[in-house]
């Protein structure tokens, strides 16, 4: 849910953009987390009455579904950054909907039987791929240099891996994360060989 005020501090024609953000989840470690964090946990099905803008990012389908679509609030902005075009139930947003129109591109605005309208961007595609010009090589970069040290590990391990899914190696990402660091100029500090003995053990601190 999004918000703005006029910050008189910083000039006359200033204006600071705040959000209100909810988060809904289904793992309760994860709903924990983000309450903890400060955010407002709620289930989707009573967001969806408040919010002004929905973003999906699941990996699942059917996230935002057609109970979600009954009780939106009018003028909702719906948009998915997690995974194809399912995680929008877009076939019962057709049903619900007596019109539908593009105001401007990337932007469906489906009119509901009962007058209110939400804005779909994308088509319920991944919003920052299909409608911008996809992730920035800040990103990019990383997540290749992933790619290609899970392939060399795989090489490296040929036979000795079953034939399941594997996580990559806490190792790997450690070591992208360094590279990363050096390459943004970061310096970071360094745990003592005192101090890597005193976490690895519990001889000390247990009496």
């Amino acid at each position: 849910m999004g918000s703005q005020r006029d910050a008189g501090d910083q000039g006359a024609d200033a204006t600071v953009h705040e959000a209100h953000v909810i988060v809904s989840e289904v793992d309760p470690l994860r709903a924990l987390e983000a309450s903890m964090d400060g955010y407002q946990v709620m289930s989707l099905i009573e967001a969806a009455k408040q919010s002004d803008f929905i973003l999906t990012v699941t990996g699942d389908k059917h996230a935002v579904d057609k109970k979600h679509m009954q009780v939106i609030k009018d003028g909702c902005v719906l948009a998915n950054a997690g995974h194809f075009n399912v995680e929008i139930n877009i076939p019962a947003l057709e049903l619900l909907s007596a019109a539908k129109s593009r105001p401007r591109e990337f932007v469906e605005e489906y009119t509901l039987k009962d007058g209110r309208t939400i804005r779909l961007l994308a088509e319920g595609r991944l919003v920052n791929l299909a409608a911008a010009e996809g992730h920035p090589s800040a990103v990019m970069d990383m997540s290749f240099a992933n790619q290609v040290l899970s392939a060399i590990y795989m090489k490296n391990n040929q036979g000795e891996l079953s034939n399941t899914v594997h996580s990559i190696p806490e190792a790997i990402d450690q070591k992208i994360a360094q590279l990363k660091l050096e390459a943004m100029g970061i310096n970071i500090d360094q745990l003592t060989y005192e101090q890597q003995r005193y976490v690895s053990s519990w001889q000390e601190g247990t009496s």
